[in-house]
């Protein structure tokens, strides 16, 4: 325990305090005012004052962000299944799928909030649509990695595409799976914010994107500094639930996750 605290968690917790305290302490002798660049002491400040908006404003994102993130977790393994079936499906739907990547998700997302209405249903969409693509694209790289070596041996043994699937390919494919979703969970986040910036100031009750417009609008700098900060830590939660699913899943077989002796 001693080991581990002192070579993973000690150097980000001293780096943490030196920037605090530089961002603090520098601000203080530069004397810039808290509306332009607040300090550390002036954004906590701010959070504890609106403690309970802000916890509203984080419960609202996280929903909408996991809401989003399970929605393309279930389409995007399913559509990347789909694809891997079927060489013919793959090359006829997969290069759209790049196409949507592609499209910047504010140029759409009014179209969106047209189709779907301010609000809830909205921002889950354009979440869903920023966390869609690393897990259908990582989750159908992996489905087609599989050994061939062992898919002729399920040929062999008279294995329907089906059998073959879901005993071999889709547990090899793991590992990819768990990558896409450790990028899609803390896009997931921004996806929120970046649907609530389009269609959650028109919804009344909005998370972190919604609070820190009006913060903006304000000029309330410390307390957008700590809708921000907020944000990250969310962020920052999501990979670390996900990080520990890995860990359950792939840790006794895979090497990624496998603990190595020293």
């Amino acid at each position: 325990m001693t080991i581990k605290w002192r070579s993973s968690i000690l150097p980000p917790v001293i780096a943490f305090v030196v920037v605090i305290s530089l961002w603090q302490f520098g601000i203080a002798l530069l004397g810039t005012p808290a509306y332009l660049f607040p300090k550390p002491t002036d954004v906590f400040k701010a959070a504890t004052e609106n403690g309970p908006a802000l916890l509203e404003s984080v419960t609202t994102t996280a929903i909408e962000s996991v809401l989003g993130f399970l929605l393309s977790i279930v389409v995007g393994v399913l559509g990347a299944i789909v694809l891997a079936l079927s060489k013919p499906i793959e090359k006829s739907v997969y290069p759209y799928a790049i196409v949507l990547q592609t499209v910047p998700i504010v140029a759409i997302a009014p179209l969106i909030v047209i189709w779907f209405g301010s609000g809830m249903n909205a921002i889950v969409c354009i979440t869903f649509l920023v966390c869609f693509f690393p897990i259908l694209s990582n989750t159908l790289i992996g489905l087609n990695s599989t050994d061939q070596g062992l898919k002729n041996l399920f040929h062999l043994y008279s294995a329907s595409p089906w059998q073959t699937m879901w005993s071999l390919r889709i547990p090899a494919a793991f590992p990819y799976i768990v990558a896409g979703l450790k990028i899609s969970c803390t896009l997931s986040v921004i996806g929120s914010i970046v649907g609530e910036y389009v269609a959650g100031v028109g919804g009344g009750k909005g998370g972190l994107g919604y609070a820190i417009t009006f913060a903006a609008m304000r000029l309330q700098t410390p307390y957008l500094f700590a809708c921000g900060l907020a944000a990250s830590v969310l962020g920052i939660v999501f990979f670390l639930i996900v990080n520990a699913l890995s860990k359950r899943l792939l840790g006794s077989w895979h090497e990624s996750e496998m603990k190595v002796e020293k």
